[in-house]
């Protein structure tokens, strides 16, 4: 496979933003963006305020409100994205004091969108960044979605973004500590931002997201329930104290991108057999970079001359493995290591419903060594009830690869818009999802467009 298809990626890392200065909002018409110019986002340190014809991807792409190269390979290329919702954009940023992300020029962290459609259904979705991306990464994989359904949407940069993001703070753990502390602001800051908007608080709020983002909706729910009636967990990174985590199973990648471990390694680490196709791409694209910049994080001291105070300035520099990273053995490594973990680490005990999506094929975080980890802490918790699991047969960790693989691959989104409209009925009505299983490829069909999480694509676990 050649490096090119890597580019999604190394565009997310890499690109200097798209987004310059905002510029002058467009004329209210009558009910467009009613009561904005009141509108107030709390503990903002500075907020741009916007009434747009139509809040979707659609009409923002190529726009600087949102931000196309940071969205690049989380869809397929054939996704379909609803149109013609207009409202209200806000963007803006809590005081910070890092300065990795440079949308709109700010060259601040902490920033966030708020998206209020003059057509509301009563609820709020909140969402963080996946992977090293920033507050628009999810606007055609989530937000589009939701805000033609009549929700109010909020995203948050986390705090820290790009594969630099691991020299924020001052210890080890604190970049990926801040994304739950910037999660929770905002869920807050929006809900009072919708209340001032539309006169009265969410009847609804629901957390969610990718990657990195899906961890977010599950430490949300574990830690501050009290903000949300629900969420849907799209193949959440998993962090647990004594593993497992991606640094226990991205060595064993490592070794084998360096020549040092054989397939068998892969599968004892948890990668699944069929994946292996993946592998080659994940080699020069993932697994390098994801390791050595996460144990920046949490272990700076294991070799603090890779990758050292940058991940890199070129795509070959930045997706570089460390050489260290393929014998690391997390287990072995001094307490204060796992200190660090700790700090961030899950527990399954969920206080509102969660629905779980991970693909089978998943080569960057392998949901034996993740989602079917996390499914078995919440059932150890005694929360069992309040969480779904559901393992897409040939999806992976990102949909965009499903363009190189039509035939072997599908995509997740499909299944998540399924899984959210599922969530939604569970809080709303009491319509229990389905049992716990896996979502099979069905044989033909339109697989980028619909996903049914029962009937004839249901197999038991």
């Amino acid at each position: 496979m050649r490096l090119s298809r890597g580019m999604p990626l190394v565009a997310a890392l890499l690109a200097a933003t798209v987004t310059g200065p905002l510029p002058a909002a467009h004329a209210q018409t009558p009910g467009h963006c009613a009561r904005l110019e009141a509108v107030r986002v709390p503990g903002a340190e500075l907020q741009r305020a916007a009434c747009l014809p139509d809040l979707t991807t659609t009409a923002l792409a190529g726009t600087t409100y949102t931000d196309t190269a940071d969205q690049a390979g989380l869809t397929a290329a054939a996704t379909r994205t609803p149109s013609g919702v207009p409202g209200a954009q806000i963007d803006g940023y809590f005081p910070d004091s890092s300065h990795f992300n440079t949308t709109h020029g700010w060259r601040h962290d902490a920033q966030f969108v708020i998206r209020l459609p003059d057509r509301w259904n009563g609820g709020l979705v909140v969402t963080g960044a996946p992977g090293t991306r920033k507050q628009y990464a999810t606007d055609k994989a989530i937000s589009d979605q939701v805000l033609a359904l009549g929700y109010a949407y909020a995203a948050t940069d986390k705090g820290n973004n790009g594969a630099d993001f691991y020299r924020d703070g001052t210890r080890p753990g604190d970049a990926v500590a801040e994304w739950n502390t910037r999660t929770t602001q905002l869920a807050r800051a929006a809900r009072r931002v919708v209340a001032q908007r539309y006169g009265h608080a969410p009847r609804r709020t629901y957390v969610t997201g990718i990657s990195n983002g899906g961890y977010l909706t599950r430490w949300q729910l574990e830690n501050h329930p009290e903000l949300y009636d629900g969420g849907v967990d799209w193949e959440g990174a998993l962090w647990t104290t004594r593993g497992p985590s991606l640094l226990t199973s991205l060595p064993t990648g490592v070794a084998r991108t360096l020549g040092a471990a054989r397939d068998e390694d892969l599968y004892a680490a948890g990668f699944a057999r069929g994946s292996e196709f993946l592998w080659p791409y994940h080699e020069k694209a993932y697994w390098g970079v994801t390791q050595k910049i996460y144990r920046a994080e949490f272990d700076p001291a294991y070799d603090p001359g890779c990758p050292g105070p940058s991940a890199g300035t070129t795509a070959e520099q930045i997706l570089a493995p460390c050489a260290s990273d393929a014998t690391y053995d997390y287990a072995s490594r001094p307490a204060a290591v796992h200190r660090a973990v700790a700090r961030v680490a899950l527990t399954g005990r969920i206080g509102r419903p969660l629905i779980t999506l991970h693909g089978d094929l998943d080569a960057l975080l392998p949901k034996a060594a993740d989602s079917d980890v996390y499914a078995r802490m919440v059932e150890g918790s005694g929360r069992g009830a309040l969480h779904r699991y559901y393992t897409i047969a040939g999806g992976t960790h990102v949909d965009g690869l499903y363009d190189s693989y039509p035939d072997r691959l599908r995509p997740i989104l499909p299944c998540y818009r399924s899984a959210f409209d599922a969530l939604v009925s569970w809080v709303d009505r009491g319509a229990a999802p389905p049992a716990d299983h896996t979502v099979t490829k069905p044989a033909s069909g339109d697989v980028v467009g619909s996903c049914a999480l029962g009937g004839a694509d249901a197999a038991a676990r």
